[in-house]
């Protein structure tokens, strides 16, 4: 399913020219986000020649990028329902020494199966505009689609434990996102996208990707509603 037809896709294309412009205005501790989602990569990747990476709504291929800073013979497949946001991923991958490791897919992730078999998946700030039961869906699909020993890293956002965390979570991102000089539009594009936010607690996603079979699961960074978290298949 492209862009064009799915309402995520299509709010997704609209924005992605300014997307990355304005990523560390809107993910206020971005460095300690990304960076804790790199390190458990690659501590988890070792001394690993090559591997195979799926990378879950990839949209311009941001954190792609960042993997493949830290592991440059990773093989990649990026996925993303927006073809606007994947076109700009394969400007991202121009450079053929970059490009020839990187393939590109528009479609629906919640859709079909996942490929593979993959040593990584990865996601960043995507899955929590699934609902619940297709998180749980997705994360069993995840856990078929690696390989025995794989890794999956989620970099996302999460729901507070109470109402009252959650409306503190808004107040603080609110708070810090205006202070930073974010233009006002891109603000309210950001809360526009938002509104589509089905995001789950980390409990209940910790509980749910054991469930699925993981194992070694933990969170390796946490701050309001940015999380990282992840688990193997044993």
């Amino acid at each position: 399913m492209s862009g064009s037809s799915n309402p995520i896709g299509q709010l997704f294309s609209r924005g992605a020219q300014g997307y990355d412009a304005v990523r560390r205005n809107l993910v206020p501790c971005f460095d300690g986000f990304y960076q804790s989602a790199l390190e458990v990569i690659c501590d988890w990747a070792g001394a690993r020649a090559t591997l195979d990476a799926l990378d879950l709504g990839a949209g311009t291929g941001l954190f792609s990028a960042m993997v493949m800073g830290r592991l440059p013979r990773a093989r990649l497949h990026l996925m993303d329902v927006s073809d606007a946001m994947l076109a700009r991923a394969r400007e991202r991958f121009a450079d053929a020494a970059r490009g020839s490791n990187v393939s590109f897919e528009v479609r629906d992730y919640t859709e079909g199966g996942l490929g593979g078999p993959w040593d990584l998946v990865v996601s960043a700030l995507s899955i929590h505009h699934l609902e619940d039961d297709a998180k749980r869906a997705l994360f069993a699909r995840i856990f078929v689609a690696l390989r025995p020993g794989g890794l999956f890293v989620n970099a996302e956002q999460v729901r507070g434990p109470t109402p009252a965390a959650e409306a503190r979570y808004r107040r603080l991102w609110d708070a810090q996102v205006l202070a930073s000089g974010v233009d006002r539009v891109e603000y309210e594009r950001a809360v526009e996208r938002m509104r589509h936010d089905r995001c789950a607690t980390l409990d209940d996603q910790l509980e749910w990707m054991r469930a699925a079979g993981f194992s070694e699961i933990d969170c390796a960074f946490k701050q309001w509603r940015f999380a990282v978290y992840f688990g193997t298949r044993p």
